[in-house]
Order: structure tokens, then sequence, then C-alpha cells
């Protein structure tokens, strides 16, 4: 839910400004982009070279840079417009005061009541102000505004007291932020399972039997699936690509065996399935412990097997599952996705033929035709992968909510 989200945060000077350090690490991981912004007092509990060390962005303290002898401004409008979220923590009863009540007499302050985005704030301080009148009146008015309140943990408090008011840890308060942001996505609460990439037979510990997979489309697929708010399992074959999402847990396989082991970990709990991998059909009959040696004028003959097939055994076990499977076809095509789709027990199949120019293996595009168990049929254009991936997951969610 953060990946690619411009987040600013403002720090207040609490004895909490400390943890930001970790929540600024926490949400660069998540892949979002970080800039800070802090009250004088802030400056005090937390260095600012150590927030811009670990943003790689300036950490923003007043109206006015004056560095090296030149002058600039920061421009608290600008700051408003390019976050996408902004969020306050630690948020100090003073602070909660004044955005509560519209003073506007620090950089922070100013850029909070120009920002366009939604506003979280993670309150800090002692108990008894946590639990002041005054302090709930902050609380309820900012809430009426449309912020959003990260609430306060209890424990050891600076005061050395124990209770209420603790800022929320920066694990809890990355928790929610994508709790929140997933709320109303249309896959917030589907489980999804996508396969993707090649697998690798190995015919001795040297040489495997491959293809020219390379695991782009089951990566944008998981993506997509992943920014709608769904919980994703992305059981890839060998391949270079990778993701940062904190919504896809990435499990890496080479055979087609180790394939079906990690669908069938997975699959009972699974609300969607779609197998984008290119498994293999066949694979050495015996696998040999030395590198096969090379002799002069006498062919290698490899006897092969079958593979399992892992689609048509989801095909098999599927109970509410919606499953979906892909189709590279060289001719005849429409016929022969169709007879896979009714074949295998799904519920859309995805049509690729390799006589479409930019489509199949390596490419950055892709073009398909999306047929589903009623054989209704739609075809795309070509288009990037990320934008297929888009369209093949509204094909799904017009299905899975109809």
């Amino acid at each position: 839910m953060l990946s690619g989200k411009n987040i600013l945060l403002g720090i207040t000077g609490g004895i909490a400004a400390y943890k930001t350090t970790f929540l600024v690490r926490l949400l660069i991981k998540a892949g979002a982009e970080v800039k800070v912004i802090m009250t004088e007092s802030a400056s005090s509990f937390v260095s600012p070279l150590t927030l811009a060390t670990l943003s790689k962005n300036p950490v923003l303290l007043d109206f006015i840079n004056e560095d090296d002898g030149s002058i600039s401004w920061n421009n608290h409008v600008e700051l408003g417009l390019w976050a996408d979220i902004m969020l306050l923590a630690p948020a100090t009863a003073n602070t909660l005061s004044k955005m509560a009540n519209g003073t506007c007499d620090n950089l922070l302050l100013a850029t909070y009541l120009s920002a366009k985005c939604p506003v979280y704030f993670a309150p800090a301080m002692d108990l008894d102000m946590y639990k002041h009148p005054s302090t709930k009146k902050s609380f309820e008015a900012l809430q009426s505004f449309g912020n959003v309140m990260i609430p306060a943990e209890s424990g050891e408090l600076a005061s050395g007291l124990s209770g209420e008011g603790r800022m929320a840890e920066p694990e809890n308060i990355i928790g929610f932020l994508q709790d929140h942001l997933s709320t109303g996505l249309p896959l917030s609460d589907k489980k999804v399972l996508i396969t993707a990439g090649p697998t690798h037979e190995a015919i001795d510990p040297v040489r495997f039997l491959g293809n020219r997979s390379t695991g782009s489309m089951g990566f944008a697929l998981a993506e997509h699936a992943a920014q709608l708010g769904a919980k994703v399992v992305l059981v890839s074959g060998p391949s270079n690509l990778t993701t940062s999402h904190a919504n896809i847990e990435l499990v890496r396989i080479t055979s087609a065996q180790e394939m079906y082991e990690a669908v069938h970990q997975y699959f009972s709990e699974i609300d969607i399935a779609i197998s984008a991998a290119a498994v293999a059909d066949y694979r050495p009959k015996e696998v040999a412990n030395q590198k096969i040696k090379k002799k002069a004028d006498a062919p290698l003959e490899l006897a092969l097997e079958r593979t399992k097939d892992i689609l048509a055994s989801m095909g098999t076990q599927k109970q509410q599952q919606f499953l979906v499977g892909f189709a590279l076809e060289t001719e005849n095509e429409l016929a022969n996705a169709k007879a896979k789709l009714q074949r295998k027990n799904l519920d859309a199949i995805i049509l690729n033929s390799l006589q479409d120019k930019g489509a199949g293996f390596g490419t950055t595009t892709n073009k398909i035709t999306f047929i589903d168990k009623n054989l209704n049929v739609k075809a795309f254009e070509l288009k990037t992968k990320a934008e297929v991936a888009a369209d093949i997951w509204k094909e799904i969610s017009n299905r899975v909510h109809a």
C-alpha cells in the first residue's frame, strides 16, 4: 500500500521523536519516497542529519534556508501538493492543539493547512496529557476534519509512569497505514496466488531443460493485485525480477515439482489463483550425478517423463477459488485455448499468440484475449505488461464481485 507513495513525515518535539529514525527506514523499505519536516524543538531529540541520510532528502525546519550564503524558500504549498500522505509522528499535545485551531506559526503547520492529501497523526505524550479534556477535544476536532488518528499505545512513559500515551511503535504505524489504505480497495479481502517465470528441469549438475520465460507478466500481475489490496503469494521460477511490495510474499522455486509443492501449500487458503508460469511439460527421467561428457560422434539421448500438471491439479481440487490459466498458442489459438479452459476446469483463460508481434516471452509488451468459463471472448490491443495486468484484473474483479 505504501509502495510508490510520497510521504511527508512531520516530527514534533517529544522524546518519541527518536523512534522516527526507525519509522523512516521502514517507510523507505516499504517503497515510499519520504520527506521530513521538523519543528525546531524536535531537532533537540533527533538529528536532522540522521533523518536526511536515511530519507535521502534534505530535512526541512523553517520557511527559509540560509546555507552557504544563499537563501531559498521551502514552499509549504508545493510540499502539500507533493505528498500522497502526510504523517505526523510523534504528534505532541501542543502541535495537535494548534492543528485543531488553525494556528500557523511554523513550516510544519503551514504545510498541514495546505495539504490536500490524507493526514494521519500518531499522538505521543504523558498519560494525564493524553486523557486531558483539551487533548480529547483536539482529537475530536482533527478527526472531524477527516484526519486519521493512529491511537497511542500503553506502556512505560518518559516520565517514569506507565499507561496510555506512548507513540505507536514504528512497525505498528506502518501496519496501521497499510490496513487503512487497503480498506475499500477491490481486492482488500482477497488472497491471491500467482505463478510466474520458467521452470528448470535438471539434466545433470550443469545443464537443464528450460524456456524463454522471464516472469515479467506474472510479476506485473502480482504487483497490480497488491496495489488493489490483495495479499499475494507469488511463486516464481528462476528469474532476475524481484519485488519489494509488502503485500507480496515471493516464493522462489526451480523445478516443476517444486512449483507443484509450493502451489499446493497455499492453494486451499486462496481466493484467486493465476497460473502465469511457463512450466515444463517434460523433465529428464534420470538426472546424472556428474556432468555428462561429450563423446565424439555419439548422439546424446535423453528419456523424458511428464511433469505433474499444476493447473489441472488446481482445477480438480478447487472449491471456492477463481482459477485463471494462460495459453500460449501458435496455431488454432482460440479453439485450443477454449479446449484448455474446459479441460482443466478453469474460470477464465488468457490467450497469447506467438503470431502477434510484441507478445510472448522476453518482451515488455503483450497482447491478450480474455476468455471466461461461459466462453465470452474479449480481445485487447498490444499494451505494456503493466497495462495488460490491469486489464486482466479488471476482468477478474468484474466476475468475482458479480
